[in-house]
This record gives C-alpha cells, sequence and structure tokens, in this order.
C-alpha cells in the first residue's frame, strides 16, 4: 500500500513539475512576444551621437520613441523631436520640427521666420543665438517637414542637407522619453 502511495505521489509531483514548465515557458513565450512586437510597431530606440541636439539632448544620450505618435490622424506639431530617416543618407536622426507643410520657412539674423512674418519662432530652447551669413528661404511641400537641430550652430540639418525636407511617411516616431543617462531621465520637451 505504501509502495502504491509513494508511486502516486511521484507522479504527481511529476504532473506539478511538467505542469510548471509549460506555464513558465508560455510566459516567456508571451512575453518575448509582446516586447519585440512593442520594438518593432510602437517604440523606437534611438542613440544620440552627436551635439546637434544640444542642450535638449546630449551627446551619448539614449532615447525612447513613439511609432504611433504620428498614426491614426495625428501629424507633427511645430518643435516636436521626431526621429525619422534622413533624407539623403536613410539613417536614423533626431531633430526638431520647424517647418510645417505648404510653409515657407526663411532665416535670417540668426532668427527663423515663418511665411514672411515679422515675428520670429520663438527659440529660446536652443543653445546659443544662431550665427547666419545673408538670408536663406525654403519652401516645405505638403507633405513634408523642415528640420532643425536644437544646437544650430553645429548641427547637420536640413539647412546643410542635399534634399532640404523630411517626408511624413520618413518619420518613424516623436521622442518622448530619455532613459539613458539615469540622473538624465525624463520626458521630452
Amino acid at each position: 500500500m505504501e509502495d502504491k502511495k509513494e508511486s502516486d505521489e511521484k507522479v504527481n509531483n511529476k504532473k506539478i513539475i511538467r505542469h510548471t514548465i509549460v506555464v513558465y515557458l508560455t510566459i516567456a513565450v508571451a512575453t518575448f512576444t509582446a516586447v519585440v512586437l512593442l520594438y518593432s510597431y510602437v517604440l523606437i530606440n534611438a542613440y544620440i551621437p552627436s551635439e546637434s541636439m544640444e542642450t535638449t539632448l546630449m551627446t551619448g544620450d539614449r532615447v525612447i520613441g513613439n511609432r504611433l505618435a504620428y498614426k491614426f490622424g495625428h501629424d507633427p506639431e511645430r518643435f516636436d523631436v521626431v526621429i525619422f530617416y534622413a533624407p539623403d543618407s536613410g539613417e536614423l536622426y533626431i531633430k526638431r520640427v520647424i517647418g510645417m507643410p505648404g510653409e515657407t520657412v526663411t532665416i535670417k539674423d540668426g532668427k527663423v521666420y515663418i511665411n514672411g512674418s515679422d515675428t520670429p519662432l520663438d527659440d529660446s530652447f536652443i543653445r546659443e543665438p544662431m550665427e547666419t551669413e545673408g538670408k536663406s528661404t525654403y519652401k516645405v511641400p505638403e507633405d513634408s517637414y523642415f528640420m532643425m537641430g536644437d544646437n544650430r550652430n553645429d548641427s547637420f540639418d536640413a539647412r546643410y542637407w542635399e534634399n532640404k525636407i523630411v517626408y511624413e511617411e520618413n518619420i518613424t516616431g516623436k521622442a518622448i522619453l530619455r532613459y539613458w543617462p539615469v540622473p538624465s531621465f525624463g520626458a521630452i520637451s
């Protein structure tokens, strides 16, 4: 009778162990699948390799972007910090939206003007006053944006690209969170 009881206990223990393994494997596979889907369709990870966005984003910062920010009828807004494929190189860049679809962007005397306005854009977020030579004017097509870095004097941005605009379809997401370095953790504005 004892042998039967011990045998039943061993069978039950094996069933419990198998069940536990199946549960943990199911959790692991579901978690892995969720992470892959989240990273592929919702979030984008970006590294800041240069000082072109200082002081908003510093060299070496790591940020998370929201791939869904401009889906479902939402469009980029002026001053959004966006992640996009650069028109000339196809590399991922991160810059600030300055010119909107259909606008004319004029840069003169270190300031940015939109559609011939006498009042320059608020550039309180830039690192230092922009140094300019002469006047530059850029026409932004309807399905495109004009991007500039916040460190205007040291940013390889639309002013210097061969193709001056970023098509809406090349914007991959909106930068939303700096997660590295840890002391700088926080929302991006």
